[in-house]
């Protein structure tokens, strides 16, 4: 019987939210993905970074003040810094825990670029909050440089980039090469380097990709049997928060987009993981979709608990 290959989404509570809570979580999320791998599971691992990269563009903003001399770190140098500390972090983990169950298995991170669209309408009107508090005048002078900033009142400015949508992830063949040898790959960490292609060149975008958009475009393109998006509630729900709350075991591509369509997914948190969900499912109708928490996964993929989507 060959082995199922899934693509797996990691949110937040795999990560944690600093350097100390990221070495703990990612012990869990080991376990729940060494789980996985015992249930003969290849897996293709993606995971968020919003906690991450914006910390380190904070710091590396913070450098540049101190330090004169110093090159302000853009955006896309934030993301790969990211992409590298926190796949370092999954791998050193996820390895000592399938060693400790006596399995030998390669696990890898791939430092991943994605292209966007340089006229993506998300440049114009970007969405994503990042980096640290500053002041009105350090505000004004990111707005002279081009760049967006939102005012929180009482708090202060920060910086605001685009969201744009994922186009092609430029390292695709290496990790289908590593998957199909049935090793553990971690790619596309926060959504990928968003990247815009300039003749044969690659420049960096300041922007970020949606990490659940990112999950589903990977799924598709390695034609993945399953997308398994971990997250912090084990299933979707209906009316979710109020006394009226109501657990959805099955979706079809059909169902997800009428309740998308009620308002029933907010926007920032469910809603990306059922538009990954149809993405994907437009790509692979064969596939399958789960949508779960890590501490319910291990009884999810055994259709105990979880939210299954299917075209």
């Amino acid at each position: 019987m060959s082995k199922k290959k899934a693509v797996v989404s990691l949110g937040h509570e795999a990560l944690g939210y600093t350097i100390l809570e990221q070495w703990d979580a990612v012990k869990v999320t080991a376990r729940a993905l060494a789980d996985l791998v015992e249930s003969d599971y290849q897996l293709t691992i993606t995971h968020s970074n919003g906690p991450q990269v914006s910390m380190i563009h904070k710091a590396m903003t913070e450098l540049r003040r101190i330090y004169i001399d110093y090159t302000p770190a853009p955006m896309c140098v934030c993301s790969a810094m990211s992409q590298g500390y926190v796949g370092y972090d999954i791998q050193n983990a996820l390895r000592a825990e399938l060693l400790s169950r006596g399995i030998s298995k390669a696990v890898s991170t791939i430092l991943t670029q994605v292209t966007v669209d340089p006229y993506d309408e998300a440049f114009y009107e970007p969405t994503k909050v990042i980096g640290r508090y500053m002041s009105k005048e350090d505000a004004e002078m990111e707005v002279k440089k081009g760049n967006y900033v939102s005012e929180e009142p009482g708090k202060g400015f920060r910086r605001v980039v685009a969201a744009p949508k994922p186009i092609d992830i430029v390292e695709i063949d290496a990790i289908r090469t590593l998957a199909d040898a049935d090793q553990v790959v971690i790619a596309c960490g926060g959504g990928g380097i968003p990247v815009i292609e300039q003749n044969h060149a690659l420049k960096g975008a300041s922007a970020v990709i949606e990490k659940d958009s990112i999950a589903g475009k990977l799924a598709g393109d390695l034609n993945a049997d399953e997308l398994i998006i971990l997250t912090g509630v084990p299933c979707v729900y209906k009316n979710f928060g109020t006394d009226r709350q109501e657990p959805l075991n099955k979706l079809t591509v059909a169902e997800a987009k009428e309740l998308t369509a009620q308002g029933q997914f907010e926007e920032g948190t469910m809603l990306p993981k059922i538009e990954a969900a149809v993405a994907y499912l437009a790509k692979n109708p064969a596939g399958t979709v789960l949508i779960t928490s890590i501490a319910a996964v291990a009884e999810a993929i055994k259709g105990k608990s979880g939210t299954v989507i299917t075209a």
